[in-house]
């Protein structure tokens, strides 16, 4: 019998932070893209909770987290991921990042040191000073004027329409339901991720890693030669595009629980 989802809420410096578990065990703590939430793991956290106390937080800003006012940095979301692992008495964990929650995990993983078990890193885009450089220059991915007739919900969904495939409207419902939850700032997380220093905390990260990339995310694949240069083990899935939690779920968390257990 599958374990039901339990929902939490944690006190955190910046407000209360929302977060979905499921299991028990070892921790593995699950963190999602921007502008997402827990859902991206609605498929997966049941698969690897058969196993572990699989946990998906969202981000502060996200999801049914705080909203600060304050800017976006990955620095203050992993400041309010650290308040969520203390808060949750996890002392030894495994990190899972897809995308934007990816270069959150690797800040984690460089100031916790030994007690992340190891890291699991999907999708997630390779910073260094040619990102950072072009910062300013990059191309809205999520942006939309907001119209009184309500046409910006539909060119906001055929912003993203294009990453999914028929038959998965359902993830994209979930998609719509995040971004509008912060259309304000939709683009806010896309900018911190291309200004953080990623770069300069992967090699203090002493956890085992492993970069992970679908097959159709041309986004994200020229990053995976980087992060082997700088030592990643790396894994390409057959299938699925920038959403492969939610596209290949089963795959997904097959080679969580693979990489957990090679430890």
């Amino acid at each position: 019998m599958t374990d039901p989802l339990r929902r939490g809420y944690a006190p955190s410096r910046f407000g209360q932070l929302h977060y979905v578990e499921c299991g028990t065990g070892e921790p593995v703590l699950m963190l999602h893209q921007t502008p997402r939430s827990w859902t991206e793991y609605l498929d997966v956290l049941p698969r690897v909770g058969a196993v572990h106390r699989a946990i998906a937080m969202d981000t502060l800003g996200f999801g049914a987290s705080a909203k600060p006012a304050e800017p976006h940095s990955i620095e203050r979301w992993a400041d309010a991921a650290d308040d969520l692992i203390d808060e949750l008495g996890l002392e030894e964990f495994h990190l899972v990042g897809h995308h934007t929650g990816g270069v959150i995990a690797v800040e984690l993983a460089a100031r916790h040191g030994k007690r992340v078990s190891s890291l699991f890193l999907s999708a997630t885009p390779f910073i260094d000073d040619e990102k950072r450089r072009t910062v300013n220059q990059r191309k809205a991915v999520d942006h939309v004027v907001p119209s009184p007739d309500g046409s910006h919900l539909l060119e906001l969904w055929n912003l993203r329409r294009p990453f999914y495939k028929d038959g998965e409207e359902a993830a994209l419902n979930r998609f719509m339901v995040d971004a509008l939850t912060v259309l304000d700032r939709v683009e806010e997380g896309h900018v911190a991720v291309r200004g953080s220093m990623m770069d300069q905390r992967l090699p203090l990260v002493t956890a085992r890693t492993l970069a992970v990339c679908a097959s159709e995310d041309h986004f994200s694949m020229p990053g995976l030669e980087k992060f082997a240069d700088a030592g990643c083990e790396t894994l390409v899935i057959p299938g699925g595009h920038v959403p492969v939690p939610e596209q290949l779920p089963e795959e997904f968390s097959r080679h969580i629980l693979d990489w957990v257990a090679a430890g």
